[in-house]
């Protein structure tokens, strides 16, 4: 009967040391140890990733919080930075004749790599990178959509702009940090308030109206309600002149037609060579010297990196300042 001796009696001869080994490795066995999937689920457990993103092309599934993010636009520039992320890659803005990032981003942008020009993109310089997300617009990429969601997750909102704001939560949606973006987007608001109180108080109760002029190459343009600069000013209270208390981007303007720029306070941004725009012949007009804001001083030149290619919080936050210096009242810190 031997041979019917239990398992535990046979045990009783096996070294403790040895025992110990046999155990201790059954216990990993049946608890998993050694499977690699399952800890790098552990690893990603409250991160939100993997996730899927719907976006203005479909959708991208991004496996693991974006770390090394390529921005072809300066909108996402703005907003990546914003959210604490120094992108790998970026373009700089298409109309900013010096060339190079944005000045005031050039703390955030030190190791980022130029893959521009913006109308075409370096495929190639994009791959070296190596990015794990990819960030811009079906209006300024849908052509390459395919050749970039090929290289890494590639997250698209419809245009650029007026939609700023919903624009930051599909970025910030696609790095995981939707709370981050929230918080930013109310101190904007509330800071972009404050300042409009301030310039009520300061004019009896009366806000003043606030026009917008850009010299490009080309006709000259006067921003209206639904651009970034508009939404701006509307967050901040301003009145607008009725050649720009529309709803759309911009309209044109010959140097005849600048009286439509009249207003309490006037904004000026050159995009271009102010050789190849028509800044000389608009302000050597009579109808120009003849504008309100030009007779009291009240014609503001302003960065147009923020004002116009801006598009996120950062570039907002400096446009409120630029606001609150041009109307005489502080702006909150």
């Amino acid at each position: 009967m031997t041979h019917l001796r239990p398992p535990l009696y046979r045990l009783r001869r096996v070294p403790a040391t040895l025992l110990a080994v046999i155990i201790g490795t059954a216990v990993l066995a049946a608890c998993g140890g050694g499977d690699k999937t399952k800890d790098e689920d552990k690893a990603g457990a409250g991160t939100g990733f993997p996730r899927t993103v719907t976006h203005a092309m479909g959708t991208a599934e991004i496996k693991h919080k974006p770390q090394r993010v390529v921005v072809l636009d300066t909108g996402e520039l703005d907003d990546v930075t914003m959210l604490g992320i120094e992108p790998v890659g970026a373009v700089s803005p298409h109309m900013k004749t010096e060339g190079g990032f944005p000045q005031y981003l050039s703390a955030k942008t030190k190791d980022t790599k130029d893959v521009g020009p913006m109308t075409e993109p370096n495929i190639e310089r994009i791959i070296s990178l190596k990015p794990d997300l990819i960030l811009s617009s079906k209006v300024r990429h849908a052509k390459v959509y395919d050749r970039l969601k090929g290289i890494a997750p590639t997250v698209f909102t419809e245009t650029t702009g007026a939609p700023w704001k919903e624009n930051l939560k599909v970025h910030a949606q696609a790095l995981g940090l939707e709370k981050e973006a929230q918080a930013a987007m109310a101190a904007y608001e509330k800071r972009a308030k404050a300042v409009g109180e301030e310039i009520r108080k300061k004019n009896g109760g009366t806000m003043p109206t606030a026009s917008v002029v850009r010299f490009v190459a080309g006709p000259t343009r006067l921003y209206q309600k639904a651009s970034f600069s508009g939404i701006v000013l509307s967050d901040a209270g301003l009145r607008r002149p009725a050649s720009q208390d529309v709803d759309a981007a911009m309209t044109d303007v010959s140097p005849e037609q600048i009286d439509k720029a009249d207003a309490d306070l006037v904004f000026v941004t050159v995009a271009d060579d102010p050789k190849k725009t028509q800044q000389g012949a608009v302000q050597a007009n009579p109808l120009w010297k003849g504008l309100g804001a030009v007779k009291n001083d009240k014609v503001v030149q302003v960065p147009d990196e923020t004002w116009m290619s801006g598009i996120g919080i950062q570039a907002a936050n400096h446009v409120v300042d630029d606001i609150a210096k041009a109307a005489g009242v502080d702006a909150p810190k």
